[in-house]
Order: C-alpha cells, then sequence, then structure tokens
C-alpha cells in the first residue's frame, strides 16, 4: 500500500536503519544521504519516509510530502553550498527514465558543470 514500508525496498530498509547509508541531513519526512555512485561532486539523494514508488503517485497521494521533498533538496544544496553556482534536482521515474530503485527520491546533483540537454 502506498506511504507504508515495504519489505523489498532499499529505501525504506535505509529509513528503517537497518541498511547504512552516509546521511546528511534528517526531518521528521525525509531522509537525505550521499548516493553510492555520485555523478558529481555533489550527488545527494532525498527521499521521503513514507514510500512512494515514484514522484508521480507521490504528488498525486501526498503533495505536501512531495513540497518537503523539494524544500529538503534546497536545504541540501545550500548546505553542500552549491546554491551560489549553480544545481540540479532530479527526478526519474520509470525504468526506462533510469529509475533503478522504486521508491520517489531526488537527486541534487552539484558541483561541476551540468549541461543542457542531460545524457
Amino acid at each position: 500500500m502506498a506511504g507504508e514500508p515495504q519489505a523489498d525496498c532499499l529505501f525504506c530498509k535505509i529509513v528503517a536503519g537497518t541498511v547504512p547509508a552516509t546521511v546528511v541531513r534528517e526531518t521528521e519526512t525525509t531522509v537525505a544521504f550521499r548516493d553510492i555512485n555520485p555523478q558529481a561532486p555533489t550527488h545527494v539523494l532525498v527521499i521521503p519516509k513514507a514510500h512512494y514508488a515514484d514522484a508521480a503517485s507521490l504528488a498525486a497521494a501526498a503533495p505536501d510530502l512531495a513540497a518537503d521533498v523539494l524544500r529538503e533538496a534546497g536545504e541540501i544544496a545550500a548546505q553542500e553550498k552549491v546554491d551560489d553556482h549553480g544545481y540540479r534536482i532530479v527526478f526519474n521515474t520509470g525504468a526506462g527514465a533510469g529509475q533503478t530503485v522504486f521508491h520517489t527520491h531526488a537527486h541534487v546533483l552539484g558541483g561541476r558543470g551540468l549541461q543542457w540537454p542531460p545524457g
């Protein structure tokens, strides 16, 4: 069920503390941790503690929680000191877009030039 922890979800296990992660920030509703395969000098994932498969389902079911994730992405950019130079917030939605963990997560990327279009 949406919002409920999933036993087979890696990010639910990180929220529960049963899988380690390098947590850089935590709130009542979100957890932010370093990506294990960083694509930029700053690459932090911001996830809701509640399980939603992707950004679209999170936004539809819990818009306030979606706002929390976005707000925390901005806080991470400031904390990591990439907010002045620019950063990117990315939600991959679906396997065809590169989503590999089906628990909503925002990638906060910065610390290098981020060209457009991404590739």
